[in-house]
């Protein structure tokens, strides 16, 4: 068991380390993408730049950085599997947290952008796609939800690295929703935005969730 501390936005303190992990340890067969942040439930128009730049660079680039790295090696050994953990976040819009959702949508159409041309190379390795509702893991202290209870670290991990061995290319984590993988994609297909909004929006209170966040202190 061995553990290294590193910086992600940084690109290359990034390439050091990985440089240094392989060296020392040897070739990772699974990456799991997870760092993630969130700065607070102001709305777009209260934001700074630098709240935007940092959300993005830890939320949405960084697990491009991480995966560059070790990718053309999991390519060329034509083995490896690769797991970012988004957001389903970054499936619904959702007032309070619109940079948050900017770069968990950028994480899940990379992710899975990359999938596909793995699978169109023929390659072994796998691409698994996460998009969890919120986890008890004081990121999101405070954040009350109506309907849909928070997911419970434990639950959580469970599920993901059950989705690692399934080779599962996309799976949402939500409880209490039918058909839970497709639910959301299929409602915003279906239904006309007003109705999509007053569905998730009042019925399942998803948009005042974020009211009273107060984040990990």
């Amino acid at each position: 068991m061995a553990g290294y501390r590193v910086d992600i936005s940084d690109d290359k303190a990034v390439a050091e380390r990985y440089s240094r992990v392989k060296a020392e340890v040897g070739d990772i067969d699974i990456l799991i993408n997870c760092a993630g942040i969130i700065t607070s439930n102001k709305t777009f128009d209260c934001c700074t730049t630098d709240e935007i730049h940092r959300t993005m660079a830890i939320n949405a680039v960084a697990p491009m950085v991480v995966a560059l790295q070790v990718l053309p090696d999991m390519v060329a050994r034509n083995s490896g599997h690769i797991c970012t953990i988004a957001s389903a976040g970054g499936m619904i819009s959702n007032p309070k947290m619109s940079v948050y959702a900017a770069s968990k949508w950028a994480a899940i159409g990379w992710s899975d952008s990359v999938r596909i041309e793995l699978e169109e190379m023929k390659s072994n390795v796998k691409i698994t796609t996460i998009a969890p509702y919120y986890i008890t893991t004081g990121m999101f202290n405070g954040v009350q939800s109506r309907v849909l209870p928070l997911l419970k670290p434990e639950y959580a991990a469970k599920q993901i690295i059950r989705a690692i061995e399934k080779n599962t290319r996309f799976k949402v984590l939500m409880r209490w929703i039918p058909i839970p993988h497709h639910f959301i994609r299929l409602m915003q297909g279906l239904l006309p935005t007003r109705l999509f909004d007053w569905l998730f929006g009042q019925v399942f209170g998803i948009y005042h969730t974020m009211d009273n966040f107060t984040g990990r202190k």
